[in-house]
């Protein structure tokens, strides 16, 4: 009877020691990975002194605009190649809330990280809010952001190349219309990319007497596509047939909409040029059936890469040029559909030559670290 007792007490205590030893291992917390754990085979001995111990670094992404499948690849391009480099990588979406962008900023600023990528900060206010980060000595990169940071030391602006997304959609619409054209729109001010491509596209109207614009608007909020689907919907009502032959949409989120809005009117004859694209975007590209024929992007998910290796090269030390544009290319509807197999981000290279694709920046070191770090 003791021998059982004894028995069960044992177990008890057993359970329960192992019951304690899971909970203060499972606090609600996320484990980082152990300092300096990386493949002992692999010599870090070409890695610049900053990254040498396996120390990496922390790094955080914000982002003032949201709700759109851009942001989502973005934001997965540079948190990928950032841990991939062994780095601690978070991000943070506004969706279009100014307030909330500048607040992680400056929540940021009092946290232990040790670079920023800071995408859409079109005002005064991220100049003074990037400014202190430097001056707290913190790395910073941009993207798409106001031109004004120019003017901080050793801060680097990204951007698509604007003026050649505009171009390439504006001239292939040019192309097919003959320069004769009644045309939609679809901007929104404020913004420095919109302003570059809206550059493009008033010079593109000074030299084109036969494409007329007849309505102009645009809303950028973490629902753009529903109210410009609605938008359109409802400016399809005040021009029938025969008013309306393109929409020229200067964001995807603007462009979706417009397909959709299109489709459900029955409005096939209006043709939608765009810019930027996205699973989404390709999808309705696809579909035989719609008004999407062309739109000239960059790959998102290739920008946040390339924006965390700048990133990487301030942290160690290396020389940074202060802007670098990445090169767009022009996505046709007509080439999508031919393919046997849906098409997406992945293996839209397969269609447009180059996509998702660059070394830019991209130094010995850094493949070293990626094969330290390579799980």
């Amino acid at each position: 009877m003791k021998n059982k007792i004894f028995h069960s007490a044992f177990i008890f205590i057993l359970v329960f020691t192992l019951l304690l030893t899971g909970c203060a291992s499972n606090n609600g917390e996320t484990t980082e990975p152990e300092k300096g754990k990386g493949n002992p085979d692999v010599s870090l001995e070409n890695v610049p002194e900053r990254f040498a111990g396996g120390e990496g670094a922390k790094i955080k992404v914000i982002r003032k605009i949201g709700g759109d499948d851009h942001t989502a690849q973005f934001l997965a391009g540079a948190k990928e190649e950032g841990e991939a480099l062994g780095f601690q990588v978070d991000v943070f979406t506004a969706n279009g809330d100014t307030a909330k962008f500048h607040d992680a900023i400056a929540q940021g600023l009092e946290e232990d990280y040790d670079g920023f990528i800071i995408s859409h900060g079109d005002d005064a206010a991220t100049v003074d809010a990037v400014q202190k980060l430097v001056d707290a000595g913190k790395s910073v990169v941009t993207f798409d952001s106001t031109e004004k940071l120019a003017q901080i030391e050793n801060v680097t602006l990204t951007s698509q190349d604007d003026e050649a997304l505009a171009t390439l959609a504006l001239d292939q619409l040019i192309k097919d219309t003959n320069g004769e054209a009644n045309i939609v729109y679809l901007w929104v001010d404020g913004f420095p990319p919109m302003v570059r491509r809206n550059k493009v596209y008033q010079e593109k109207l000074a030299s084109n007497s036969g494409i007329k614009e007849i309505e102009r608007f645009g809303v950028a909020a973490a629902d753009t596509s529903v109210k410009t689907q609605n938008a359109v919907a409802a400016m399809l009502n005040k021009h029938p047939k025969g008013e309306i032959d393109v929409i020229f949409a200067t964001w995807d989120a603007f462009a979706i909409g417009a397909a959709r809005a299109i489709k459900e009117a029955g409005r096939d004859e209006i043709k939608i040029y765009g810019i930027d694209v996205s699973n989404a975007d390709l999808q309705e590209m696809q579909d035989g059936s719609s008004s999407w024929k062309y739109t000239a992007a960059v790959d998102p998910k290739l920008i946040g890469a390339v924006d965390m290796r700048l990133l990487a090269k301030k942290l160690a030390g290396e020389e940074t040029p202060a802007t670098y544009n990445l090169e767009a290319s022009l996505i046709s509807g007509e080439e999508l559909g031919k393919s046997d197999e849906p098409i997406n981000m992945v293996n839209l290279a397969d269609t447009v030559e180059g996509w998702g694709q660059s070394t830019a920046f991209e130094e010995d070191w850094m493949k070293t670290l990626k094969e330290y770090y390579k799980k």
